[in-house]
């Protein structure tokens, strides 16, 4: 490519996606310090947070990209895993930036907004597999990888200053069950042509050896079905279409019926449908029909992998759901892995089947589930195709960007370089260097609302899960005398000390110490009045349960 300018740099700016697994958000910018064009590859969500009481969704801070977003040129969308486009319905009316996808992903994010009120509909420019396009000035190529969504891609950015792949999630699958082999001749020959940067998956870099084949999972899948002798459920990760096609072939093969139970399965299931990648396969059962069936002939598709409390699998474990149950000699196949944070919630689901008897069946039992993700040994074979100059290990916790970092070194890559989200690392020219950081963050999604931390009161929600709330009313007159008994109301709090003395008699006795210890001049001052109790009773409570609540204190003066 041509056009060089003077002062121009090659920048990296993850945004997020460095340091955790998700929220993946990664910025290419080309120009002059003060004056780049930015390229965004993916725009995820994070998982949820245990830390963040009431939050929905929890997406990137984008400020900085907001400053800039006269000069992003376009967002390119790697492949359809929530981590990677689900922060697109909510952030883009913020850029209005171009986006850029393949059909599976532009199909999912319109089904996605179809089932969002009000939700505003974000414009895609199809993009073809294979086919080089230009977003600004970068030159993009979408390359093959095998990975558990599909249509998984990793970029070849070329630009006058150097080529950099960005991986996306990927992993060297030789039979997959839908689509294409990882193009290893695609990436050899751009290896070939000059790789200046790798900007690569780190998830599994602790893991030797190779990720097995979907197709092998396919095969214990059929094994699993063929005997079991109740009904049959199957829990996974909705995207992963090749699993769902895997289980609806079992079933097909042992004589029973696909009953889709979830609305996220069954919209993934419609948009690969539409698209040609269930093809031979007989009709998916809507849930209704659950209950009418033979148990020997159900074969079921439940949403809620991840424990998550209003899918239908946490409501058929509470015996909520309204045509589906699990019941003693039925199996229940997690055919997923728990994503780290919710193992609580999971293992909760599993003890409340298994204690009805119901069989079920991980990953750590039988081969129903392997990782998209590469493992060491296909991170080597990846890194003799493309033989980079840079290493930049992204898409992992500090200890899996580690193990990546390690292992570039010991391959041999000139340069490895392990950043933080906000660190502006250039590429080019000269040796990789940290130049700038920008901060960087996450913002929260509750109800309809979305804002950081303090702007959503998720910190004060933390306060509150732990020790509770105390609210006290007074009524005063002028001269400082209350004229009623204190209102006062406790939340979240024990109902007696350890002597068994109520904690409200507790509270009660703080207040009315509190306002006799105020000199009767100062208790005219409403704000000392409430300091006085709202520090009386936090520490009268604790005294009683050794911890001290949020209080609030209302005085009005009549």
């Amino acid at each position: 490519m041509s056009g060089k300018g003077r002062g121009d740099e090659l920048v990296f700016l993850p945004l997020g996606g460095v340091g955790e697994i998700g929220m993946n958000l990664g910025l290419y910018g080309l120009g002059p310090r003060r004056d780049r064009t930015w390229l965004a590859v993916d725009f995820g969500i994070a998982f949820e947070a245990q830390d963040a009481p009431g939050a929905d969704v929890i997406f990137p801070d984008i400020a900085y990209l907001e400053e800039e977003r006269a000069s992003l040129a376009g967002i390119v969308i790697t492949h359809a895993h929530e981590d990677h486009f689900g922060a697109l319905i909510d952030l883009w009316p913020r850029l209005r930036a171009p986006v850029y996808a393949t059909a599976f992903t532009a199909n999912l994010l319109r089904a996605k907004l179809a089932s969002e009120p009000g939700a505003e509909p974000i414009p895609i420019t199809l993009v073809t597999p294979g086919e080089q396009f230009k977003v600004g000035p970068f030159d993009i190529e979408y390359i093959n990888v095998t990975h558990s969504v599909p249509e998984s891609h990793s970029l070849a950015i070329r630009t006058p200053l150097g080529t950099v792949l960005h991986s996306g999630d990927w992993k060297l699958d030789p039979t997959p069950v839908l689509g294409a082999p990882t193009d290893t001749e695609r990436l050899r020959a751009i290896g070939e042509e000059g790789v200046l940067a790798f900007v690569g998956d780190s998830t599994n870099a602790m893991r030797e050896g190779r990720s097995p084949s979907e197709t092998e999972v396919a095969r214990e899948i059929t094994e699993v079905v063929r005997t079991a002798r109740g009904r049959v459920a199957f829990t996974t990760f909705s995207s992963n279409v090749s699993r769902l096609r895997s289980i609806a072939l079992a079933a097909m093969a042992t004589g029973r019926e696909v009953v889709v139970i979830g609305r996220a399965i069954r919209r993934m299931l419609d948009v690969a449908d539409e698209l040609g990648m269930l093809a031979g396969l007989p009709p998916f059962l809507e849930e209704e029909a659950y209950q009418h069936l033979p148990r020997h002939k159900v074969l079921a598709l439940v949403t809620g992998s991840q424990g998550e409390p209003r899918a239908a699998l946490a409501r058929i474990a509470s015996e909520e759901h309204r045509f589906v149950t699990l019941d003693r000699g039925d199996t229940l196949v997690f055919s997923s892995r728990t994503i780290p944070g919710n193992e609580v919630a999971v293992n909760r689901i599993m003890n409340t089947l298994v204690s009805r008897g119901v069989r079920i069946i991980t990953d750590s039992d039988r081969l129903v589930h392997v990782s998209g993700h590469p493992r060491r040994d296909e991170m080597r074979e990846m890194y003799g195709l493309i033989r980079p100059r840079i290493a930049v290990p992204v898409h992992g916790e500090a200890m899996h960007l580690a193990a990546h970092a390690e292992l570039a070194r010991a391959l041999g890559v000139p340069d490895v370089r392990v950043i933080g989200n906000g660190d502006v690392l250039r590429l080019a020219p000269g040796n990789p260097e940290v130049v700038d950081e920008v901060e960087t963050g996450r913002l929260f999604r509750d109800g309809t609302l979305i804002g950081n931390l303090e702007a959503m009161g998720i910190p004060a929600r933390r306060r509150l899960a732990f020790a509770g709330h105390v609210s006290v009313a007074l009524v005063l007159d002028g001269r400082g005398d209350v004229l009623a008994d204190p209102e006062v109301e406790l939340t979240g709090l024990p109902i007696a000390d350890r002597d068994g003395r109520p904690l409200l008699e507790a509270v009660r006795d703080s207040v009315d110490g509190a306002i006799d210890s105020i000199p009767r001049p100062r208790r005219r001052d409403p704000e000392v009045v409430r300091e006085a109790v709202r520090r009386g009773v936090r520490a009268g409570v604790a005294a009683a349960w050794g911890k001290k609540p949020n209080c609030t204190v209302l005085v009005s003066v009549l």
